[in-house]
């Protein structure tokens, strides 16, 4: 398959690359100037900006399936600005270059919802999803909450709690909904995503548990 792939050479995206490339896919890369060592071997790179569509768009031509992984690095409550201004603004790029040139599948990486913290970084990641509703796009949306790996480690200490709280019935639901995944987990769900499409002019939700549940062949 060819997949073009949007924040490539960040966090999940060095590892996504790594894994479709592996498994013999055509991965194109949209960096910036100055960034293309960073992206995987194996994968082509080209230069541009994921907030201006008109920098991208006629390379999705010939790339049927569209990965936005383009975010604020290191999420928290004082980035809300940078969540408009990056995060939303990245992904609406996107949606309008997919729907232009009628891409086969968009899959966009959001957020867990509803989260009773971050409430400014799930509002962009849920408008984000609206934009890709209302062009109609054939999708499937990610929904990780915090996902564990080199350099992101410290929710670690938190698993003990989360066990607790997996037990007590009234926050049994959002424990689960808020879960803590692996980077191998949330790759392996990815992959499966960009393999088997949903059905066409249809948005597939991926949520926690069910990421957790990915297996590859």
């Amino acid at each position: 398959m060819n997949v073009f792939v949007t924040g490539g050479t960040g966090y999940i995206g060095r590892a996504l690359i790594t894994a479709l490339v592996a498994r013999g896919h055509a991965v194109t890369a949209l960096v910036r100037p100055g960034s293309t060592n960073r992206v995987p071997t194996g994968a082509t790179s080209i230069s541009g900006d994921p907030l201006d569509p008109a920098t991208f768009e006629h390379c999705l031509r010939r790339d049927p399936t569209l990965v936005h992984l383009v975010g604020t690095r290191h999420p928290d409550p004082s980035k809300a600005n940078e969540f408009e201004r990056v995060d939303l603004v990245s992904i609406k790029a996107s949606v309008d270059a997919a729907r232009r040139a009628g891409i086969a599948q968009l899959v966009y990486v959001s957020v867990a919802q509803p989260a009773p913290v971050m409430r400014a970084y799930v509002a962009a990641r849920a408008a984000g999803e609206a934009a890709i509703a209302g062009a109609k796009l054939t999708a499937t949306i990610l929904r990780p909450w915090y996902v564990i790996g080199p350099g992101h480690r410290w929710p670690i200490l938190l698993k003990p709690l989360y066990w607790i709280w997996e037990l007590l019935p009234p926050t049994r639901d959002t424990a689960r909904r808020l879960g803590l995944l692996t980077l191998e987990q949330m790759v392996a769900a990815l992959v499966r995503a960009i393999e088997e499409p949903p059905p066409i002019g249809t948005i597939r939700i991926v949520d926690v548990p069910a990421i957790r549940e990915t297996t590859l062949d």
